[in-house]
């Protein structure tokens, strides 16, 4: 299966894309017919979903900003740096975040949390190595700061 390729790259120390968006949607009918769906296949859902699936302990969602923000470019705009699962999905069902930019995301992140993930990051590509960059989503606050 490709997951176990993907995980086996990733254990040997790989850096795997994996899981992109976009593409046709299908499904094998009752008669063993694959057949096209009208659906969009999210390419942050998608990469929750495999990392799931092969126990990776870390996600990484790749974007445009280095940080999530509440509020983004708004005056009232604050840079979220760590993010419990509680927190995170408080401010998602508020629609604190843009539903055609980071809400997606955050929903992968939570998925990947509640299915055992340990810690989700999402940081713009350029900042990757940095760690001073990024939002850390994990299950619960590693040391009290909210």
């Amino acid at each position: 299966m490709n997951k176990t390729i993907v995980r086996d790259l990733a254990l040997d120390g790989n850096i795997v894309i994996a899981a992109g968006g976009g593409g046709i949607p299908v499904f094998v009918d009752e008669n063993g017919n694959v057949r096209t769906l009208d659906a969009v296949i999210d390419k942050d859902l998608a990469s929750a979903l495999l990392a799931t699936q092969i126990g990776a302990d870390e996600l990484y969602i790749l974007t445009d900003v280095p940080f999530i923000f509440k509020d983004f470019g708004k005056p009232s705009q604050q840079k979220l740096e760590f993010l419990d699962y509680a927190d995170a999905l408080k401010y998602l069902e508020h629609g604190t975040f843009g539903e055609g930019s980071m809400a997606p995301k955050i929903k992968a992140c939570l998925r990947f949390i509640e299915s055992g993930g340990k810690k989700a990051v999402i940081t713009e590509s350029k900042k990757l190595a940095d760690k001073n960059y990024g939002s850390k989503i994990t299950l619960h606050y590693e040391d009290d700061r909210r």
